[in-house]
């Protein structure tokens, strides 16, 4: 079969190429590729930044973000053939540290868990693939090709999870307003939950966007191409979904009194700038300010994906899908455009 391949470590290494059909090692359930996402994950890997290939091998299938069609399954699995599907990417330690042994491998703790098409296990960019039914979440059939982007909403509904679970803290606790740093996928999407949570909802991105502007508008909010610094509001939760080091720096300390920053967003390290210190502690003390950082998913959360998915409007969800690539030119996915949303290759 057809997989989408590279050596980690080795920039541009991608290829597609023939490799062999799945094992039943990797799983009772026989899958049939329909779609796979491609994000900042997926360019670093190929760029040789990031990576592990299984041990004993030099090749790694790429691609985490999947979508295929059940075509063999065990009885009373959970699944069954021809059900709408997504593969859960994160697996244990093998340990297992406290938080892999209660179902919370997002939040591993001692860092041996692996992940399908980034760490030390073959991903899901391949015409076939088996999983295990605990790691396997069945996708409303009427999102269609939409489902593909159940991966990058669970990252969201952990975000939300945890930060509505640290604004608990207060029996008070009533936020109103959402403010979105970044108007890609992963922003559109935190923005999405905010609408469905019936926050005043505001998406701050770095340049003009028509199209974006229109899906923010189309979820009864406001985007903003603005300085952050001159946005005449205060949000309660702000969720920072560009990893720019400049946005990072300037979002602390920006929300109203008792407000949470959720850090989305991975940065890359190597970008030093002048801060305030004192200032920011300052007022993150005195306002009972909450930073904190988020990554990953755990099945909790993709099935809280899976229903907000479900919940959404299916036509802004097709919006997302901004460009579709044939397998046979994969490659091109990761080539941006500047109307890039989110990019997927089609196996189809």
């Amino acid at each position: 079969m057809r997989a989408l391949t590279v050596a980690p470590g080795t920039a541009n290494s991608a290829r597609l190429e023939d490799v062999a059909d799945p094992s039943t090692e990797d799983g009772a359930v026989l899958v049939r590729t329909l779609a796979l996402g491609v994000c900042g994950t997926d360019r670093e890997i190929v760029a040789g930044h990031y990576g592990w290939a299984p041990p004993g091998e030099r090749r790694l299938v790429i691609g985490h973000e999947s979508l295929g069609t059940v075509q063999q399954a065990p009885v009373d699995c959970g699944v069954k053939i021809g059900d709408l599907v997504v593969g859960i990417v994160r697996r244990p330690d093998p340990v297992p540290c406290g938080a892999c042994a209660v179902g919370e491998w997002d939040m591993c703790r001692n860092g041996r868990y692996t992940e399908r098409g980034i760490k030390e296990r073959n991903g899901y960019g391949s015409e076939f693939f088996r999983i295990e039914p605990d790691f396997l979440v069945k996708v409303d059939s009427s999102l269609g090709i939409a489902g593909v982007l159940l991966e990058p909403t669970s990252v969201v509904t952990k975000a939300w999870d945890h930060t509505e679970r640290i604004g608990q803290r207060t029996r008070s606790w009533q936020p109103k307003t959402l403010l979105v740093t970044g108007g890609g996928p992963v922003g559109l999407l935190a923005a999405m939950i905010g609408a469905q949570r019936g926050l005043d909802v505001h998406v701050l991105d770095h340049h003009e966007s028509l199209r974006k502007r229109d899906l923010v508008r189309q979820l009864g909010g406001t985007y903003h191409i603005e300085a952050l610094a001159d946005l005449p509001l205060q949000p309660d939760i702000l969720m920072e979904c560009t990893g720019a080091p400049s946005v990072v720096r300037e979002i602390l300390g920006r929300t109203a009194s008792g407000g949470i920053v959720c850090l989305v967003g991975v940065t890359t390290p190597g970008h030093d700038f002048n801060l305030d210190i004192g200032a920011i502690n300052r007022t993150m003390v005195l306002d009972n300010d909450t930073v904190f950082g988020s990554v990953n998913a755990n099945r909790r959360h993709y099935e809280l994906a899976a229903e907000a998915l479900r919940r959404a409007d299916k036509a802004w969800l097709d919006k997302l899908i901004t460009r579709r690539e044939p397998v046979e030119q994969w490659t091109q996915s990761l080539q941006r455009q500047p109307d890039d949303i989110k990019v997927i290759v089609e196996f189809s």
